[in-house]
């Protein structure tokens, strides 16, 4: 897998903590430090079959499609390209006019994440989004003309502005829509956000955790009765439309990460870029990694593993903990697990994997730090 950090926007969302830059002076000289890194980093995946490919960010859709498609050319002049790999291009829908969508149809771009976070424009301006509603409409329907059938389209809940009607009637565009996968997450208040300067000043309501777990159930339910599966907790698709690339994240498979702020993994080291644009584009022109790496223990691989498994209707599967981390790990867990079983938010099913219940799914971040193993 290979993640590619575009870290440029048209304007900051207020409740975004990613890195990016509303500045656009060097974006060429960005392409060039990316696709720099990308040869100075060809080792680092061992399988040089990629699955899959996604640009991120910030916001990669604001690249040309020639730019985008001459970082996918230097992957396949570095790597084997499986023919059928998930290519995924995040969007804002005020990118997607029609010509870029015609261009974007001559690049090896066979995915969309389409960012929407809502259709009523007094939500959309709350978050400070670069486009309208009209817009994320439009986009969506522009895609699928272009003859696009893989998209998957971003929605937020649990915010001040979003009564259950609109919550609901938002989850039905798509559904309306016929998009196959739908990604969704709860508006979180990140430290030194504009939103979180507006709360601290009373210009705007703090998030109420009771409103975004009601609305988290009602998602669940009505996803599921639209014939949408619940495969991680905050993505739900048709069948055969899960997510390639992220799938094989919260499965542990081992991705590289281009660009400012991008992380790696490849089972046995994480590293993490500089987030700094600068700074990025500066190390790469010298000839040096602009990265930290740190090796991993095996608790560190264990807890990552639980971190991100449990999230997914797979779960922990208990026999690979016992194969890869030993028994002494598996004891450890079923333990920890005890408590949350006997609760309910655990189940223990074909005697050999932990899944989260429906009540479980609402407390994942504290259960799995539950059963972390922390070294003393």
């Amino acid at each position: 897998m290979i993640y590619f950090h575009i870290p440029f926007c048209k304007q900051a969302c207020h409740y975004c903590d990613f890195h990016f830059s509303t500045s656009l002076q060097y974006k060429d000289d960005m392409l060039q430090a990316l696709l720099l890194e990308l040869e100075r980093r060809a080792d680092y995946l061992q399988n040089k079959t990629i699955d899959s490919i996604y640009f991120g960010g910030g916001t990669p859709s604001l690249l040309t499609a020639d730019e985008i498609a001459r970082l996918i050319d230097k992957v396949g002049q570095l790597y084997d390209i499986n023919p059928q790999a998930e290519i995924t291009l995040e969007a804002n829908p005020d990118d997607l006019n029609a010509a870029k969508v015609q261009t974007l149809r001559h690049t090896p771009i066979n995915r969309f994440s389409i960012g929407i976070q809502s259709f009523y424009e007094e939500d959309l301006r709350w978050m400070n989004r670069a486009h309208h509603a009209e817009e994320a409409k439009a986009a969506v329907m522009r895609v699928q003309d272009a003859g696009f059938e893989n998209i998957t389209c971003d929605l937020i809940y649990g915010y001040p502005l979003l009564s259950d009607e609109k919550w609901k009637s938002n989850m039905q565009q798509l559904i309306d829509y016929a998009v196959p996968h739908i990604s969704s997450y709860a508006m979180t208040v990140e430290k030194k956000t504009a939103l979180d300067h507006l709360i601290n000043k009373g210009k705007t309501p703090a998030m109420n955790e009771s409103q975004s777990a009601e609305q988290m159930l009602m998602m669940i339910d009505y996803l599921q009765a639209n014939g949408y599966e619940q495969y991680e907790i905050s993505n739900f698709a048709k069948p055969g439309k899960h997510a390639i690339h992220n799938s094989n994240y919260w499965r542990g498979k081992h991705y590289l990460g281009i660009g400012p702020s991008a992380h790696s993994f490849n089972g046995v080291s994480r590293s993490w870029n500089k987030a700094n644009n600068a700074l990025y584009i500066k190390e790469l022109y010298a000839n040096q990694l602009p990265l930290e790496t740190e090796n991993l223990s095996p608790e560190d691989r264990f807890n990552e593993y639980i971190m991100t498994s449990l999230r997914t209707k797979w779960g922990v599967d208990l026999t690979y903990v016992n194969q890869e981390f030993g028994s002494d790990f598996k004891n450890s867990l079923l333990t920890e697990a005890e408590e949350h079983l006997q609760e309910g938010h655990i189940l223990l099913e074909e005697s050999q994997y932990l899944r989260l219940s429906s009540s479980g799914k609402l407390l994942a971040d504290q259960i799995a730090s539950d059963l972390f193993i922390v070294l003393q």
